[in-house]
């Protein structure tokens, strides 16, 4: 078996665009593959056809030697950009090497070490978090700056974040897991502030304290008297993006996302470097259904997997599946067909073409502190 083909699609899935990857074969066998990076889809559409060049013509069903071969045979290594075209590129080989062998790909990583995928999704209200625990989430995420328009005031942020995460417990009580994700927007002082004003609160995890580019930043947070657990990762890329964090325990969470930091293989290598250290992983994944597929496949096979991310709020997330992953009371069924699981309809595919509007104005707003200034988002 060879590869012939390596196609993109690129989708408007509503609130964002996403990017697929199709790798054909000349025995008619295919597989999907996705990279979706917000704002960025073109920039990755680009990397997949650059990427891809290394591995035509060869046997997809070698996944480690093909990503050995993506990784090191361009010179350029890591970066978002990179890192989501080879992690496409992977979930399809993946994807083929399990219809070629017709198990689900996590009988290929070693078998399930677990019956089923604990999720969950997001809530930015109280009538959202009231909805999704009607649906039967046990676990949902919500944001940690409560602002009220994209000018904010720092000073604000840990009173308000306060009152929003009590009023949410208040709510749904004392056995809903409750997330923060901080987004990275705070200075290390601000983020101690706003996890000390939840602290009391019963926060499974508060998520990029602080932007992810500095460790020393995150280190002044772990250094704080704090009960509540820290994560971050979905802005790591590849192992080596991952060793200091994990040598020096910063966290107790890590948050690789399949879509850009080297695919299922590279995310079973840091889930197993997590490991060692006991720090847990739950997955980035508020991206579109060929990642999610990917990731349900990966959390059925590592030990240490705490919860994955999961994105409710796009209605052709399922549409444009044929088969669609089922998710009951908060929790993935294992899929038992070959492969990642799931297939795309590319007519749906072609109903949803890219829009370049709502590349640039949905999912990710742009913010400004209280006088102008352009804050990270």
């Amino acid at each position: 078996m060879k590869i012939t083909d390596v196609k993109t699609f690129l989708m408007e899935g509503g609130r964002r665009q996403w990017l697929f990857v199709k790798i054909e074969t000349d025995e008619g066998i295919h597989g999907w593959g996705e990279g979706t990076l917000e704002r960025h889809e073109k920039a990755v559409e680009a990397a997949v056809h650059a990427v891809a060049i290394r591995i035509e013509g060869r046997d997809p069903t070698q996944v480690e030697r093909l990503w050995q071969s993506m990784y090191r045979h361009g010179f350029w290594k890591g970066g978002p950009v990179i890192g989501s075209a080879i992690s496409a590129l992977d979930q399809a080989l993946w994807d083929i090497t399990g219809k070629v062998y017709n198990q689900p790909v996590y009988k290929l990583l070693g078998g399930q070490v677990r019956d089923r995928v604990r999720a969950y999704t997001h809530a930015q209200d109280l009538t959202g978090a009231r909805e999704l625990v009607d649906e039967g989430f046990s676990a949902f995420k919500t944001g940690g700056w409560v602002v009220g328009t994209n000018e904010v005031n720092e000073k604000e942020i840990p009173a308000a974040l306060r009152e929003k995460i009590k009023a949410m417990r208040d709510e749904v009580g004392p056995d809903v897991e409750i997330m923060i994700d901080n987004h990275g927007r705070s200075r290390p002082y601000v983020a101690i502030r706003q996890i000390e004003a939840i602290d009391d609160l019963g926060v499974s995890f508060f998520e990029e304290p602080v932007p992810p580019e500095n460790l020393d930043s995150l280190q002044l947070v772990r250094n704080a008297n704090i009960k509540t657990e820290l994560a971050t990762g979905e802005r790591l890329y590849f192992r080596w993006g991952y060793k200091e964090l994990l040598e020096r325990r910063l966290v107790d969470v890590i948050q690789p996302d399949v879509c850009h930091a080297g695919g299922i293989s590279e995310l079973r290598r840091i889930a197993s470097a997590a490991e060692t250290e006991h720090i847990l992983v739950a997955p980035h994944n508020p991206n579109g259904p060929v990642a999610c597929a990917a990731s349900v496949q990966l959390c059925a096979a590592i030990p240490n997997f705490k919860i994955l991310e999961t994105a409710r709020d796009m209605p052709w997330h399922d549409t444009v599946q044929k088969n669609p992953l089922k998710i009951i009371d908060g929790f993935y069924e294992l899929p038992t067909e070959p492969g990642l699981g799931i297939d795309l309809d590319e007519d749906v595919i072609a109903q949803r073409p890219y829009s370049e509007e709502g590349a640039h104005s949905s999912y990710v707003p742009s913010v400004n502190a209280f006088d102008g200034a352009p804050e990270d988002v």
